[in-house]
């Protein structure tokens, strides 16, 4: 069940991020880079949150050392994402928001297996 909560919480983080990419660079004309960290830093904070108190159930941790660790895997997460987002658009000329789409997905194993082993265990 757990792996079924994060993918929803993710798939609410997926959206999340798609969307104010995707603001930020067709809306706000920023650069596509700088669009995927803006994107990230909201969408962490929500995932970070729903996946606390309701896919692993963590609350009787201290939040601060929780909320640390898991923005750790989720940098860790979001270097491999932004490498494969770089490659897509600049490397194969992939349009932006669907190379945001496909980095984000391939990062998602990368995600769990971190936030369940050393944010949120037991």
């Amino acid at each position: 069940f757990q792996l079924i909560r994060f993918g929803t919480v993710g798939a609410s983080g997926y959206v999340v991020n798609l969307i104010v990419f995707a603001l930020c660079v067709h809306v706000l004309a920023i650069d596509y880079k700088l669009a995927a960290v803006v994107a990230f830093v909201v969408s962490v904070g929500n995932n970070f949150v729903l996946n606390r108190h309701w896919t692993f159930d963590a609350k009787q941790q201290h939040p601060v050392q929780q909320g640390l660790r898991f923005f750790a895997v989720s940098l860790v997460t979001f270097g491999f994402t932004y490498v494969v987002l770089v490659s897509l658009v600049d490397g194969a000329g992939m349009p932006k928001v669907v190379a945001q789409a496909i980095a984000i997905a391939a990062g998602t194993p990368l995600s769990f297996v971190g936030q369940k082993l050393w944010s949120f265990r037991a």
